[in-house]
């Protein structure tokens, strides 16, 4: 029996990752287990040199940094507003 390399098991870890993630009902919970998962996916796609499954993943961890910043920004704004 071949044992488990770490490239494999870093490929599950994003796998599992990514599952979970859509199992938040947080947005911003949702939007950061995602990230880690895509971010794990890139280092797992780059590894086994199959770019599109890095680029893809590179690609939807920016969408989710993007759409964080969004949040935490329109959160500061309506906490300032309030003041």
């Amino acid at each position: 029996m071949e044992a488990i390399n770490t490239i494999e098991i870093m490929g599950y870890a994003a796998s599992i990752m990514v599952a979970i993630s859509l199992m938040m009902k947080d947005i911003i919970w949702l939007r950061c287990l995602n990230f880690v998962g895509c971010s794990l996916f890139v280092v797992y796609g780059a590894s086994i040199e199959a770019w599109p499954v890095a680029g893809m993943n590179a690609f939807v961890a920016c969408i989710n940094v993007y759409h964080l910043l969004k949040i935490l920004r329109s959160r500061n704004n309506a906490e300032s507003a309030a003041e």
